[in-house]
């Protein structure tokens, strides 16, 4: 199955390919939304659509630091948008085995993979649109 490769830092996560809808670079303007959590950094007009877009940094880790960010990673979440903000795009590979998630981790993440000679986290884009609703309070 092939998966999009990027960067969070140095870390590095795929998802999907059928779950990524576009990748964009990161806009110069994003509207911050008050009173929302540290966890949205704003939204963006996007060809028209309010686009959601989120620190993905402060779903993976409890560290609130953040990241430089080049890019706007969208999922494709049906009818609604979803940008996670990301440092980097590596490219798309095959990765057709994804060993099993620690039970210690977080329920978007669905295990790990090896590229070559690293080691890269595989998410799962609908539990991790889940993962952020439930951060704000959401269904």
């Amino acid at each position: 199955m092939r998966h999009v490769v990027f960067r969070v830092g140095r870390d590095r996560y795929a998802l999907p390919l059928g779950q990524v809808r576009e990748v964009l670079p990161a806009p110069g303007l994003i509207t911050r939304v008050p009173r929302a959590p540290p966890l949205l950094k704003g939204v963006v007009n996007l060809r028209g659509r309010v686009v959601p877009v989120v620190e993905l940094k402060g779903l993976l880790t409890a560290s609130a630091s953040p990241l430089p960010s080049s890019k706007v990673l969208l999922l494709d979440c049906g009818r609604r948008d979803l940008g996670l903000l990301i440092t980097d795009v590596d490219g798309i590979e095959d990765i057709e085995k994804v060993s099993a998630a620690a039970a210690n981790a977080a329920s978007f993440v669905k295990g790990l993979a090896r590229v070559g000679a690293l080691a890269i986290t595989v998410l799962d884009g609908p539990r991790v649109d889940a993962a952020v609703a439930q951060a704000f309070g959401g269904k």
